[in-house]
């Protein structure tokens, strides 16, 4: 589980960067830019309800004032 956090961990930045990259070298009207962002918002909202799952499941504790 914990390879699967660090890779979507991962994947949000290239997502992000490659949204970027579209935006500024794509001249034309083609929708990649809109595709990337997407994605990195789908990725973060997975990553999300991912880490929300291994809490209620138990297998990581939260302790803020410890």
């Amino acid at each position: 589980m914990r390879w699967i956090v660090i890779a979507l961990l991962l994947a949000i930045p290239v997502s992000l960067a490659s949204g970027l990259y579209y935006l500024v070298k794509d001249k034309s009207n083609s929708d990649r830019t809109v595709r990337a962002l997407t994605w990195r918002i789908g990725l973060s909202l997975l990553l999300f309800f991912l880490v929300l799952l291994i809490y209620r499941m138990g297998w990581v504790s939260g302790h803020l004032l410890s």
